[in-house]
């Protein structure tokens, strides 16, 4: 399938909970690598249970995909997401962000999706308390330094 269809079959999944369909579109050793829970190394098993993870606190899911580009193995949308929040803290707030999504694809199947987004203007809309927010940010800043990848950036005193 095309890039632009594949978006829609993904994001339509999304929406109607879907996680069979959602795993479909995904090699068997896919990994979902969400900004918020992180990735699923379940192959298509973790994918469906992502989709199902969504709904343990949210409701009314929204994703538009836009600006697609792709080549053979690897494609980039940029996206507005939005859904109901079913978490006390929310009040049934209609959290919204707009992001950007990375499809590494193989034989016609998406072999890593991963995104960035951002979290921390996202769970504000979900009503986490300031010190909350501080903790997850730290959280996923520790983790980011520790990527090989990211050593270079760090000052060695």
């Amino acid at each position: 399938m095309d890039f632009p269809t594949l978006l829609d079959t993904f994001a339509r999944a999304i929406e109607r909970r879907d996680g069979n369909g959602l795993a479909d579109l995904f090699a068997d050793d896919g990994i979902y690598d969400d900004y918020f829970f992180g990735p699923s190394n379940l192959g298509r098993t973790g994918i469906y249970e992502t989709v199902e993870h969504f709904y343990a606190g949210g409701t009314n899911y929204r994703w538009e995909f836009f600006s697609p580009i792709a080549s053979e193995r690897l494609g980039y949308a940029s996206y507005w997401f939005s859904y109901d929040s079913t978490l006390p803290e929310a009040n049934g707030a209609r959290v919204v962000f707009g992001g950007m999504s990375r499809f590494e694809l193989e034989g016609g199947r998406i072999k890593r999706y991963s995104e960035v987004f951002d979290r921390g203007m996202a769970l504000a809309q979900v009503g986490f308390a300031p010190e909350r927010l501080k903790k997850i940010g730290l959280r996923y800043a520790e983790e980011l330094k520790r990527l090989p990848a990211v050593r270079s950036h760090l000052r060695n005193d």
